[in-house]
């Protein structure tokens, strides 16, 4: 995370002051990916990806120094034939595809806060039972950023970590990363570094990685020149441009995250937060046993409404759900008054909104975890969302069409996401899956309707209780505790008890606005 002047909070934002508050940091950007339907790794597939950031540039912007753009970024899996020369210049002996995990890390750039980070991150993995392989310096060309984002760049490493032993599978693999990864995030927020802030991990996986940071679209293949390496190669891209609406851009907060990319906002994110915080002391999973604490908090503290949607993705696909189930929860459809909906997808809703509320608001959300990619719409479709398929073997998505230039010959058919749709491709059997099918399938993989049956409690079946009632002493306490004022039971509240109705009046309003008081609305 990047600290632009004295005065910033924490996160990079300035601190809270006037009418602004870093906890409403929303965005709303240009989206896209590229996707081999096919599942086949090429350096062509990288290639398309920026070029659709380049086009998806006016989505995006940029400040007084037209030069910092508010972020960018790609997402794609990893790309192993690359990683291994590299790690060969490096001296680092990498283990087969899959058992070993990478990916880059924001350090301060003074050496010395830079190697404490770095030496935590080494015992931490140590002290997890993982391997410590090796770090790598990733190249740097900052004559290509702004004068804004120069002055706040990290230091970007790499890191390499190998499988230890008592290893099951990747998905095991997976979770000791994860694990790792929140511990030393913990452990920097600790420590009395002067830039810590500047520490940040964008990925760590042995299935994808993340390029990104505080750039326009154009910058950061020139930034990262890990990107023009034909070795890069990868069989999805999601890319991301951001548009911080109402925010302030940071390195951290450019997209794509671990999972997903995002545009929109989250409008229901301070609930949603506060509703992950309430049941963390609830969390018990057979698949983390005790490392279930070292997770916490789950939501990273001082994050945007994108950076927690993807915290809270990512715990929900690490306890064993697929990625696509994970999303069905959080931005459910409409279906409490859906007619024709089948029974065993309003009970698989039904049963999660029990467990998790939706993260509501105007979204348009590209989500991979390497292995199957897709993308979902808000339940009232405000955010665009469309996708060409072509005959040799692609699938182009972007928050609009025509983000890459396609011969119409070449076109197999083109469409859009609609209002709470899914649209998942599955690269292993190389094809699109519906709608229809993918929510049928996840919705009868447990019998959601006859669990709920079982087990669930409506406030109207419970018996009644008597109501207690406070002293009447106590009224005049009561009434300054909610608010009540003389003029309130003069002018409103006695009409209300005499006549039986709400009194009516005209005068002017002189009651301060929300924003420039300081009572409870």
């Amino acid at each position: 995370m990047s600290t632009l002047n004295d005065g910033r909070g924490t996160g990079g934002f300035p601190a809270k002051q006037g009418l602004y508050d870093p906890q409403f940091e929303h965005d709303a950007c240009g989206v896209g990916m590229v996707v081999n339907l096919h599942g086949i790794k090429s350096h062509d597939v990288v290639s398309k990806a920026l070029q659709i950031l380049c086009n998806l540039t006016h989505r995006g912007a940029c400040g007084c120094d037209e030069t910092t753009g508010d972020g960018a970024g790609i997402l794609m899996q990893m790309p192993d034939e690359f990683m291994r020369a590299k790690a060969q210049e490096m001296n680092i002996a990498l283990p087969k595809a899959g058992e070993y995990a990478t990916g880059l890390i924001f350090l301060p750039r003074k050496v010395d806060e830079q190697k404490i980070c770095m030496e935590l991150f080494e015992k931490i993995t140590k002290d997890e039972g993982q391997i410590f392989l090796g770090w790598r310096n990733v190249p740097q060309n900052g004559k290509f950023l702004g004068d804004i984002a120069r002055k706040v760049e990290p230091d970007i490493h790499q890191i390499f970590i190998g499988q230890g032993p008592g290893i099951k599978d990747q998905a095991h693999f997976e979770r000791k990363i994860y694990v790792i990864r929140k511990v030393v995030e913990k452990a920097v927020r600790e420590t009395a570094l002067s830039e810590k802030n500047y520490f940040y991990v964008p990925s760590l996986s042995s299935r994808t990685i993340v390029y990104k940071g505080l750039m326009l679209a154009e910058q950061i293949e020139p930034f990262l020149t890990d990107l023009r390496d034909p070795l890069m190669k990868s069989a999805i891209a999601l890319v991301h441009q951001r548009y911080s609406t109402n925010t302030f851009p940071t390195w951290d907060l450019a997209h794509p995250f671990r999972f997903i990319c995002h545009n929109g906002e989250i409008n229901t994110l301070r609930g949603n937060v506060n509703w992950m915080t309430a049941r963390e002391a609830l969390f018990k999973s057979d698949l983390f046993g005790d490392d279930i604490k070292k997770l916490l908090p789950i939501i990273a503290p001082g994050c945007s409404d994108s950076q927690a949607f993807d915290n809270a993705v990512e715990l929900l696909l690490h306890t064993g759900r697929s990625l696509p189930h994970a999303v069905m929860m959080m931005i459910p459809e409409a279906w409490q008054n859906h007619e024709t909906m089948e029974d065993d997808r309003k009970a698989f809703y039904e049963y999660h909104s029990c467990l998790m509320e939706p993260w509501d608001g105007p979204a348009s959300i590209c989500f991979t975890d390497g292995t199957c990619v897709g993308a979902v719409l808000d339940r009232n479709g405000l955010r665009p969302s469309r996708y060409t398929v072509t005959k040799d073997g692609f699938v182009i998505m972007g928050s609009e069409t025509g983000v890459l230039p396609i011969d119409p010959a070449n076109v197999e058919y083109k469409g859009r996401l609609q209002p709470g749709k899914m649209f998942l491709i599955d690269i292993e059997k190389g094809r699109i899956v519906s709608d229809d099918e993918l929510k049928g399938e996840i919705a009868k993989r447990q019998p959601y309707r006859a669990w709920l049956s079982e087990n669930l409690l409506k406030l109207n079946d419970l018996p009644a209780q008597p109501v207690s009632h406070p002293p009447h002493e106590s009224l005049t306490m009561q009434q300054q505790l909610f608010g009540y004022t003389l003029e309130d039971l003069r002018i409103i509240m006695a009409p209300m008890a005499k006549n039986g109705i709400e009194a009516t009046g005209s005068m002017g309003v002189d009651v301060p606005i929300a924003v420039l008081s300081d009572r409870s609305q």
